[in-house]
C-alpha cells in the first residue's frame, strides 16, 4: 500500500485537500489490487480551510505523520509566500521519496531550495511571480504538470486531479489513471440526471481507436490537427484510403464515421480544456476547430447533455462537493465504531479525520 500524505497549511482550499482523496481512492476502489492510504496531516497552526464554504479539520497527524510517506503533497494556503518551517524542510530534504505541489503549493515547495535548478509548475496566475520569486526554476508553460526528479507539480486544476491522475500513472500505469479519470467524470454524469440521454459524457470517450487498430495513424493525425477545418476528404488522403474504403474501415472498427469520430474527438479535446484551463469559449472552440462558440455548445449539449459552461462548474464542484460528503460519511463511520466504555482504540484514533463545515 502507498502511503500518500497531504500536508495541509491553515487556509488551504478545502477542494485541495478532498481531491486527493476522492481521486486516489477512485483508483483503488475500481482496481484492485491498487491500494492507497491518504493522510491528512496538520502543518503548525492549521485550523481550518479558506475561501468561500470553510471548514474545520480535525486530524491527529502532525508533520510527523509525514514520516514514512512515500509521497508527500503540498496543496497551496493563504500565506504560500512564507518560508515553511525548518521542521518541514526537513522532512522534505530527509525523508520523503517523493513531493507533489499543488497549485502555489509550489512555492512552498520552492522555498525549501529542492526546487533550484529544476523545472515545476504552479497555476497560471502565480507563474510569473513564482520565476520573479525563484530564479533559479524553469517555470512550465500553464497547464503543464511537470515531473523533475523526484519533484512533481502541476496547476491544481480541480483541486489538483491533474497531478494525482499523473501521479497514478507513475506508478500503476496509463490504463488506471484513464479509467480512474473515466469514473470521475461518470460520476459528473451522473448528477446531471439524465439517464435517458442517448450518449452522455461518456460518448467522448467512445471515439476510440483500438488496441493495434490500422487506424491509429490517421487518428493521431486527427487529433494533432483539431484546430483545423479538416474534411472528409483530407482524412482520407492522409491515409491513403479511397473516402469509401476509408468510411467502411472507420464504421468497421469504431463504429462512427471518420467524421462523426473527428466531432467527438473534437468535444473530447473541449472537456479537456473546460476541465483544466480558464480558457473562456471562444478560445476553446477555435482549438478544437469547432469555430464559434454556438457552433461547440451545439454540439457540446448534444452529446454530452449539458452546456460547456454548465459542465464546466458541474465539474469542478464534482471534486469538493462529493468529496465532503463522502470524507465526512467516512468519519462519522469511525465515530461510529468507537467503544463507548474505553473510547477509540489507537488504532481508529490513528485513522480518524474529522471534518467540520465552518456556519
Amino acid at each position: 500500500m502507498s502511503l500518500i500524505a497531504v500536508l495541509a497549511h491553515d487556509g488551504v482550499p478545502g477542494h485541495q485537500l478532498t481531491a486527493p482523496l476522492s481521486t486516489f481512492a477512485t483508483a483503488a476502489h475500481h482496481h484492485p489490487p491498487v491500494a492507497y492510504d491518504v493522510r491528512v496531516c496538520a502543518a503548525p497552526g492549521f485550523t481550518s480551510t479558506g475561501g468561500p464554504g470553510a471548514f474545520r479539520v480535525e486530524t491527529p497527524w502532525g508533520l510527523e505523520g509525514l514520516d514514512g510517506a512515500d509521497t508527500v503533497l503540498l496543496p497551496g494556503h493563504d500565506a504560500f509566500r512564507d518560508p515553511p518551517s525548518s521542521g518541514l524542510v526537513d522532512v522534505l530534504r530527509d525523508a520523503v521519496a517523493r513531493v507533489g505541489a499543488v497549485g502555489a503549493g509550489a512555492f512552498t515547495l520552492a522555498a525549501t531550495g529542492l526546487l533550484d535548478g529544476r523545472r515545476a509548475a504552479t497555476s497560471r496566475r502565480h507563474a510569473q511571480e513564482l520565476a520573479r520569486l525563484h530564479p533559479g526554476i524553469a517555470v512550465a508553460p500553464e497547464g503543464e504538470v511537470v515531473a523533475d526528479g523526484p519533484f512533481h507539480s502541476g496547476a491544481g486544476v480541480l483541486g489538483g486531479v491533474d497531478l494525482c491522475l499523473h501521479l497514478i500513472t507513475l506508478d500503476h500505469g496509463v490504463r488506471v489513471a484513464i479509467e480512474t479519470e473515466r469514473q470521475l467524470f461518470l460520476r459528473l454524469h451522473d448528477q446531471f440526471g439524465d439517464p435517458e440521454h442517448e450518449t452522455g459524457v461518456d460518448a467522448a470517450y467512445n471515439a476510440v481507436t483500438p488496441p493495434g487498430s490500422s487506424l491509429a495513424p490517421v487518428t493521431r493525425w486527427m487529433e494533432v490537427n483539431l484546430h483545423e477545418a479538416l474534411t472528409l476528404a483530407d482524412i482520407a488522403a492522409q491515409a491513403g484510403l479511397g473516402e469509401r474504403s476509408l468510411t467502411r474501415r472507420f464504421r468497421a472498427e469504431t463504429g462512427l464515421t471518420p467524421l462523426q469520430y473527428l466531432l467527438r474527438t473534437r468535444v473530447q479535446r473541449a472537456q479537456r480544456l473546460l476541465e483544466r484551463t480558464d480558457d473562456p469559449v471562444e478560445r476553446i472552440a477555435l482549438l478544437t476547430g469547432l469555430g464559434t462558440p454556438a457552433n461547440l455548445r451545439h454540439h457540446f449539449q448534444r452529446l454530452t447533455g449539458a452546456s460547456p459552461s454548465t459542465y464546466r462548474a458541474a465539474f469542478r464542484a464534482l471534486v469538493s462537493d462529493v468529496t465532503w460528503r463522502e470524507g465526512a460519511a467516512g468519519a462519522e463511520e469511525e465515530r461510529g465504531k468507537r467503544n463507548p466504555a474505553n473510547g477509540p482504540s489507537p488504532a481508529t484514533e490513528k485513522r480518524q479525520t474529522a471534518i467540520h463545515r465552518e456556519p
